[in-house]
Protein backbone atom coordinates (compact mmCIF):
# COMPACT_ATOMS: atom_id res chain seq x y z
CA UNK A 1 0.00 0.00 0.00
CA UNK A 2 1.26 3.35 -0.91
CA UNK A 3 1.59 5.83 1.59
CA UNK A 4 2.54 9.93 1.12
CA UNK A 5 2.75 12.12 3.84
CA UNK A 6 3.64 15.98 3.84
CA UNK A 7 5.10 18.40 5.85
CA UNK A 8 6.61 21.96 5.68
CA UNK A 9 3.71 24.10 5.44
CA UNK A 10 3.21 27.09 7.82
CA UNK A 11 2.60 31.03 8.16
CA UNK A 12 4.78 33.13 5.98
CA UNK A 13 4.58 36.53 4.96
CA UNK A 14 3.91 37.50 1.15
CA UNK A 15 7.40 37.47 -0.91
CA UNK A 16 8.26 34.48 1.11
CA UNK A 17 9.36 31.26 0.60
CA UNK A 18 8.77 27.84 1.81
CA UNK A 19 9.77 23.93 0.87
CA UNK A 20 7.19 21.50 1.20
CA UNK A 21 7.58 17.56 1.20
CA UNK A 22 6.22 14.03 0.53
CA UNK A 23 7.60 11.01 1.88
CA UNK A 24 6.26 8.07 -0.36
CA UNK A 25 6.50 4.77 1.01
CA UNK A 26 4.84 1.15 -0.07
CA UNK A 27 6.45 0.61 -3.07
CA UNK A 28 9.12 1.57 -5.85
CA UNK A 29 7.93 4.65 -7.64
CA UNK A 30 10.16 4.75 -11.16
CA UNK A 31 7.11 4.29 -13.20
CA UNK A 32 4.89 6.89 -11.06
CA UNK A 33 4.09 10.76 -11.47
CA UNK A 34 3.85 12.13 -8.85
CA UNK A 35 1.95 15.88 -8.45
CA UNK A 36 1.25 18.52 -6.10
CA UNK A 37 -2.33 20.28 -5.80
CA UNK A 38 -3.70 22.73 -3.63
CA UNK A 39 -7.36 23.49 -2.09
CA UNK A 40 -8.29 26.91 -0.74
CA UNK A 41 -11.21 27.67 1.81
CA UNK A 42 -14.38 27.11 -0.75
CA UNK A 43 -12.64 26.25 -3.59
CA UNK A 44 -11.88 23.33 -5.53
CA UNK A 45 -8.84 21.12 -5.77
CA UNK A 46 -6.30 22.73 -8.19
CA UNK A 47 -3.31 21.46 -10.02
CA UNK A 48 0.16 23.09 -8.67
CA UNK A 49 2.60 20.91 -10.53
CA UNK A 50 4.07 17.53 -11.35
CA UNK A 51 6.44 15.26 -11.94
CA UNK A 52 8.09 12.16 -13.41
CA UNK A 53 9.66 9.84 -10.97
CA UNK A 54 12.01 8.45 -13.48
CA UNK A 55 12.71 11.03 -16.17
CA UNK A 56 12.13 14.44 -13.63
CA UNK A 57 10.31 16.23 -16.51
CA UNK A 58 8.26 18.48 -15.17
CA UNK A 59 4.92 20.24 -15.87
CA UNK A 60 3.32 23.50 -13.89
CA UNK A 61 0.05 25.25 -13.60
CA UNK A 62 0.10 28.86 -15.26
CA UNK A 63 -0.58 30.20 -11.80
CA UNK A 64 2.60 28.75 -10.14
CA UNK A 65 4.84 28.74 -13.44
CA UNK A 66 8.83 30.81 -12.45
CA UNK A 67 7.50 30.90 -8.02
CA UNK A 68 7.33 27.20 -7.77
CA UNK A 69 9.96 24.02 -8.59
CA UNK A 70 8.85 20.51 -8.26
CA UNK A 71 11.65 18.16 -7.81
CA UNK A 72 12.00 14.60 -6.38
CA UNK A 73 14.94 12.50 -4.62
CA UNK A 74 14.51 9.22 -5.98
CA UNK A 75 16.80 8.06 -3.20
CA UNK A 76 14.72 9.28 -0.17
CA UNK A 77 11.67 8.43 -2.29
CA UNK A 78 10.70 12.30 -1.81
CA UNK A 79 8.99 15.12 -3.81
CA UNK A 80 9.86 18.51 -2.82
CA UNK A 81 7.70 21.46 -3.94
CA UNK A 82 9.84 24.73 -3.52
CA UNK A 83 7.40 28.09 -3.50
CA UNK A 84 9.02 30.56 -3.78
CA UNK A 85 7.42 34.76 -4.04
CA UNK A 86 4.85 33.45 -2.32
CA UNK A 87 1.06 35.54 -2.72
CA UNK A 88 -1.66 35.47 -0.27
CA UNK A 89 -3.80 34.01 -3.07
CA UNK A 90 -1.71 30.68 -2.45
CA UNK A 91 -3.08 30.04 0.85
CA UNK A 92 -4.26 26.47 0.96
CA UNK A 93 -3.78 22.84 2.10
CA UNK A 94 -1.33 21.52 -0.11
CA UNK A 95 -1.71 17.40 -1.20
CA UNK A 96 0.89 15.75 -2.69
CA UNK A 97 -0.77 12.53 -4.78
CA UNK A 98 1.04 9.92 -7.06
CA UNK A 99 -0.49 7.89 -10.11
CA UNK A 100 1.04 4.94 -11.37
CA UNK A 101 1.89 6.09 -15.15
CA UNK A 102 4.53 8.71 -16.45
CA UNK A 103 2.25 11.23 -18.08
CA UNK A 104 1.91 14.30 -16.19
CA UNK A 105 -1.94 15.41 -15.88
CA UNK A 106 -3.53 18.31 -13.93
CA UNK A 107 -6.52 16.00 -13.68
CA UNK A 108 -7.12 14.63 -9.89
CA UNK A 109 -9.26 12.23 -10.81
CA UNK A 110 -6.13 10.40 -12.49
CA UNK A 111 -4.10 10.18 -9.17
CA UNK A 112 -4.12 6.76 -7.09
CA UNK A 113 -3.07 8.15 -3.70
CA UNK A 114 -3.18 10.96 -2.07
CA UNK A 115 -1.46 12.54 1.54
CA UNK A 116 -3.41 14.19 4.21
CA UNK A 117 -2.61 17.74 3.44
CA UNK A 118 0.00 20.30 4.79
CA UNK A 119 -1.41 23.61 5.19
CA UNK A 120 0.26 26.54 3.88
CA UNK A 121 -1.14 30.38 4.87
CA UNK A 122 0.93 33.62 3.32
CA UNK A 123 -0.01 36.95 5.21
CA UNK A 124 -0.76 40.39 3.10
Amino acid sequence: QVQLVESGGGLVQAGGSLRLSCVASGRTFSNYAAGWFRQAPGKEREFVAAISWSSGGTYYAESVKGRFAISRDNVKNTVYLQMNSLKPEDTADYYCAARDGRILSPNSNLYDYWGQGTQVTVSA
